[in-house]
């Protein structure tokens, strides 16, 4: 992504635009050193987290993660991509951002778009099967939550709207269209456009069981030195009543954003719409209400007012991209997490952090990216902050490299008790799965507690999306909070599930609770010894 997700020189990712909206960075410190560790220091938690969003992005733009490259055939992507899912689960995520319409194009035979050339390498060229509803069944059967990741409003990595397939709708209504830093857009401020944006991306929502809607940082486009976005036209067409640019664009943005949770809503109730923005809404300098940095700034650069969007109520969650070290004086991650805590404090908007796996160990990046360390001091910091209720990790290939150590390190220190995915407020009621039916018996040869657990109710109920395990040291009460309960393990659903628990003591108690894909976690099972 970067979504915005570039930096020059040494960065993975392909939309060099970005280096001029992060240019103010490295010019102003980026090899600062990192703070004293004590200055941001944080105890454990007092209390054990239950609940968290453990997300990993999968990019599928110029190929960053998935497919690894143009011309695989169907067979090799399913393989990648259930690599991938299996990986992820391993790494302890429970939930997948997967990038499916990155440049106007689809992962799925949409009757609007044409089939992604990052599927074939070539634009329009069917792969032979439907990628959206294997990855969507992929990561299901494995309790993974499944996000649809869309870029709203870029058509095409480069300028020329002739190399599209001739019966793209962005050759099809040029009038839509804008070509800006080398490549191609639809226009915010064209209520056509927009609309058009709106149906190509819902035809998705309603056709896969998606877990959720999920934009990026890409509203208009990052500026270009020496260059403004050319839409003088269409500001004096449908600009009325507007005298400012900079908020008629804002305005523009705004309705893309509410359209498209209430459009969401509407036809998926229990999915969830976020969006994951550029780390910095304002500098303090510019605006009282803003972070304590100097440096680029969404509201500003690319016309997106995220904290205004977490005060209206319009998003499930935010998830700012906050992608630099503790310390770093133009945008200090010890600084900019406190800021984003306090802003989504009294909302319903749940708050994770977009986290830059890519920068550990990458060659150019400052020094704190090189001890392996840095994703840890971050964790340490938001579990001193209880409005941060998990993270996303950009992106899946970094994890897989972990260059110097740096994830691996920070799951043993954060991730090392399970938890169930986030619920949020708006969710948080109806009807809860049924109690499954559990046996356990000690294996002979391994000495662990072997769990069967057969899914509550008849077969035509919801089959549980996944079960969750907590074991007692003593005789469980009539919760989970009596009886000294620990969730032990989170696993995949299904009518029945089988648990190895290779740590069981010689004697305790087991109670198992069905969650469903809503993350509702419905009352324990009868207690089994």
């Amino acid at each position: 992504m970067t979504p915005g997700h570039t930096t020059a020189g040494s960065s993975p990712f392909p939309d060099l635009s970005r280096r001029t909206a992060l240019a103010a960075l490295a010019a102003a410190g980026c090899t600062a050193a990192l703070a004293s560790p004590s200055a941001h220091a944080a105890a454990p938690p007092a209390h054990p987290v239950e609940r968290q969003m453990r997300g990993l992005w999968i990019a599928s733009v110029v190929n960053i993660d998935w497919p690894s490259r143009t011309g695989l055939d169907q067979a090799a992507q399913r393989a990648e991509f259930a690599r991938l899912a299996d990986e992820a689960l391993a790494w302890g995520f429970n939930a997948l951002f997967v990038q499916i319409r990155p440049t106007a194009d689809a992962f799925w035979p949409s009757p609007l778009e044409p089939w992604s050339q990052w599927l074939t390498g070539t634009q329009g060229q069917d792969p032979g099967y439907d990628p959206l509803d294997f990855m969507v069944d992929t990561a299901h059967r494995r309790g993974l939550a499944f996000h649809a990741w869309f870029n709203p409003y870029r058509v095409s990595m480069q300028a020329d709207p002739a190399a599209l397939v001739p019966d793209h709708p962005a050759r099809v209504h040029p009038e839509w269209t804008v070509s800006y830093g080398g490549k191609l857009y639809y226009d915010p401020g064209v209520p056509a456009a927009r609309r058009f944006c709106q149906e190509a991306m819902l035809d998705a929502v309603r056709r896969y069981d998606i877990d959720g809607v999920h934009f990026d940082d890409y509203f208009y486009p990052y500026p270009v030195a020496g260059s403004d976005f050319p839409d003088d036209g269409t500001f004096e067409t449908y600009g009325a009543g507007h005298t400012d640019k900079a908020a008629w664009r804002r305005n523009n943005v705004d309705l893309m954003v509410r359209e498209m949770r209430d459009a969401v809503r509407a036809v998926r109730p229990d999915a969830l719409f976020g969006i994951s923005p550029f780390g910095v809404w304002r500098n303090a300098s510019t605006d009282p209400r803003g972070s304590r940095t100097s440096a680029f700034q969404s509201y500003d650069g690319l016309h997106a007012d995220t904290r205004g969007w977490v005060e209206r109520g319009w998003l499930d969650y935010i998830a700012p991209q906050v992608y630099w070290h503790i310390g770093l004086p133009v945008a200090d991650y010890g600084v900019l997490a406190p800021w984003w805590a306090e802003a989504v404090r009294g909302t319903d908007t749940e708050l994770w952090i977009g986290q830059a796996v890519y920068k550990s160990g990458a060659a150019g990046q400052p020094a704190p990216w090189q001890d392996g360390k840095e994703l840890s001091r971050h964790l340490a910091l938001n579990a001193t902050l209880p409005e941060i209720g998990g993270d996303l990790f950009f992106s899946a290939k970094d994890v897989r490299a972990d260059r110097v150590g740096d994830f691996a390190a920070m799951r043993l220190a954060h991730w090392g008790q399970n938890v169930l995915g986030p619920l949020p407020a708006r969710l948080d009621g109806g009807p809860l799965p049924r109690p499954p039916h559990v046996e356990v018996q000690r294996d002979a040869h391994t000495g662990a507690a072997v769990l069967r657990i057969t899914a509550g109710g008849p077969p035509s109920d919801d089959v549980p999306f996944r079960y969750a395990i907590h074991r007692f040291h003593g005789r469980p009460g009539r919760n989970f909070a009596e009886g000294g309960a620990s969730l032990v393990a989170v696993i995949p659903g299904g009518r029945q599930a089988v648990h190895h628990d290779p740590d069981a003591p010689g004697a305790c108690w087991y109670a198992v609770s069905a969650v469903d894909r809503v993350q509702r976690q419905g009352r324990p099972s009868r207690p089994v010894r």
